[in-house]
């Protein structure tokens, strides 16, 4: 699913060259489970935007789902996201307007699916979570689970083949976090999701298969629970 091969970013402040990561190598099998850990500032959400295609290396290989997304111009890039991936972050990013299912449908307005199927399509991801009867249901007449339960419906909506998570738990109780990361485990045992999650949680990671961590731009793996 993802094969990274030397890959370097670094950043330019003034005149100074800010390494970011260091010559990664990575591979991630179809189906796993992978827990991105390290100190802040180590790389982890710039490794986990790369793989998500929301940035480009500064040099080296980064293959997911068959495609070379260096190569990628931005209209290739932002089409592959959008039947890839699906995206989860620590604050919802939720539009307040907006019922849940029309928050989970957002995704399925770039593609020609009618509105009674775009419809369809959120109702199942929702009841997927477990939220079919808080459909009609506004961000603010929900809790923080339940909003975060909503954006990983709207990140499956598509049915991508990738759900990357930056700190999925981070805003929330340690009661609820525990449910949205059963949750997660149950996209990938029983749907068969690859999925990365950046965590800075010990307790988090232990529900992935395994542990990366990162330091100081460079890889060290450890196995999950």
């Amino acid at each position: 699913m993802v094969e990274l091969k030397n890959v370097t970013k670094f950043y330019t402040r003034g005149k100074q060259r800010v390494e970011v990561l260091c010559g990664i190598d990575l591979s991630i099998a179809d189906g796993d489970f992978v827990a991105l850990m390290g100190p802040s500032g180590s790389g982890k959400t710039t490794l986990l935007n790369l793989i998500g295609g929301l940035d480009r290396p500064s040099s080296g290989q980064v293959e997911v789902a068959g495609h070379h997304l260096e190569a990628l111009s931005g209209a290739q890039l932002s089409r592959w996201r959008a039947a890839h991936v699906g995206f989860v972050f620590q604050f919802y990013n939720l539009l307040p307007m907006l019922s849940a299912q029309r928050n989970v449908e957002l995704p399925l307005l770039l593609t020609s699916l009618s509105a009674a199927e775009r419809r369809r399509r959120a109702l199942i991801a929702l009841e997927l979570v477990g939220l079919a009867d808080r459909a009609r249901h506004r961000p603010a007449e929900l809790s923080g689970g339940q909003e975060q339960r909503v954006a990983i419906a709207r990140a499956v909506v598509s049915d991508p083949k990738l759900l990357v998570c930056d700190e999925p738990t981070g805003d929330l109780d340690r009661h609820t976090a525990d449910e949205i990361l059963t949750l997660l485990q149950r996209l990938n045992r029983d749907h068969g999701k690859t999925i990365v999650m950046v965590t800075h949680d010990p307790k988090a990671a232990e529900y992935a298969r395994r542990q990366i961590h990162l330091d100081k731009g460079a890889l060290s793996v450890g196995n999950g629970g």
